[in-house]
């Protein structure tokens, strides 16, 4: 194992500029800003860069302290120990891109985002652009678009919730109805392709949007913190006492144009990942959400006392500082761009002096962005 030990208490933050911004037009009223260079997309899969999935790199903090370890995933263990729980999303991902054609004509690309009661969806419509898509804003209620094999979707109405968060201008996202020849599943499989945005400059097969642990697809954009296990990892961790539980929460699209917060999105938290959870706390053991979608699931379920309860259902929980974090006191995550929502997730469960010396970190050791990139695992 090759790791690097630092005390980010003696690190150079002005080296990089993370401001934390105020502006009334973001979702929270402020966000931490910071310049991403353009090399630190990660741009293709590690497999394409000639790793496994398990020798991205990972940045260990420990929010007492500030302290900060470089080392590779594949060591996580090292820093893990018996009686910690891991939680989990089983999330799969769906090929939710889609071609779709106007009546006109004009060539879009349809984005499966959440599958509502009565066989609703909410979608998105983009169009292209260099290298991948951009929002495409003036479809009109009514409209029915073609997809491929004699498919079609219609829009009935723009999706409220952008009305909830100040979206006052041309709808994004859209109420909509499939018409589909055959199941959803056996037709994704057959027309569709993973979402992707402009810094992933080719598209890659879905089988590298999975984790190894999916049960159950349903998400349009890969739940990405889980991506770097393999199956010889997880034995490994088993077999040295740490646990692991599952829940799920399908993840919608995000919008990185406009750094919107999350959408309704559906979860479902068993009644034994629950109790575990609750168990854990008790022995005075470690819980660690597998990425912010496990935050969100969780918080939705866990009362004023940080009990957890078994759940199913919509959640729209937007996790701020002001709100904090009851449910998990570790989170293993991706690095998020600047002004994203989910870096108020972040500065929620280690506070803003942390996410700020962390990020410092991150960017000056060249760390990689996005889902195909590195890791941050964030103890207490």
């Amino acid at each position: 194992m090759s790791t690097l030990q630092i005390d980010a208490r003696q690190s150079k933050p002005q080296d990089f500029t993370l401001n934390l911004i105020t502006d009334p037009t973001l979702p929270l009223g402020r966000a931490l800003d910071f310049q991403l260079p353009p090399e630190l997309e990660a741009s293709e899969p590690p497999e394409a860069r000639g790793l496994s999935r398990d020798e991205v790199r990972l940045m260990v903090s420990y929010r007492a302290g500030n302290c900060v370890t470089h080392t590779r995933f594949r060591d996580i263990a090292s820093y893990l120990a018996a009686g910690d729980l891991l939680v989990i999303n089983t999330s799969g991902t769906l090929n939710a891109a889609l071609p779709a054609t106007r009546a006109d004509g004009t060539g879009l690309e349809l984005h499966l985002s959440t599958h509502l009661p009565a066989d609703l969806w909410i979608v998105e419509l983009r169009a292209p652009a260099e290298n991948a898509t951009k929002p495409f804003l003036t479809a009109t209620a009514g409209e029915v678009l073609s997809l491929p094999g004699g498919a079609s979707v219609k829009l009935l109405v723009p999706y409220q919730s952008e009305r909830v968060f100040g979206k006052d201008g041309p709808t994004r996202l859209w109420v909509a109805t499939l018409q589909l020849p055959i199941t959803l599943h056996n037709y994704l499989d057959e027309f569709g392709f993973p979402i992707r945005y402009s810094y992933v400059k080719e598209g890659w097969p879905g089988s590298y949007y999975q984790t190894v642990y999916a049960t159950e697809k349903g998400s349009a954009e890969m739940p990405s913190a889980g991506r770097a296990f393999t199956p010889e990892l997880i034995t490994r961790l088993v077999a040295k006492g740490v646990q692991i539980a599952p829940l799920i929460l399908h993840t919608g699209v995000a919008s990185l144009e406009d750094h919107e917060p999350p959408y309704e999105e559906y979860y479902r938290v068993p009644l034994e990942t629950a109790r575990l959870i609750n168990a854990t706390r008790a022995a005075g053991r470690r819980v660690i959400a597998v990425g912010t979608t496990v935050v969100r699931a969780l918080e939705t379920v866990v009362d004023e006392t940080g009990q957890v309860h078994p759940g199913e259902g919509w959640t729209r929980l937007l996790i701020t500082p002001a709100r904090g974090i009851k449910s998990v006191n570790g989170l293993l995550t991706g690095l998020h761009e600047p002004r994203a929502t989910h870096l108020a997730m972040l500065e929620a469960l280690c506070g803003i002096e942390h996410l700020q010396i962390t990020y410092a970190e991150a960017l000056r050791q060249g760390y990689l962005w996005h889902e195909f990139g590195d890791l941050h695992l964030i103890l207490p």
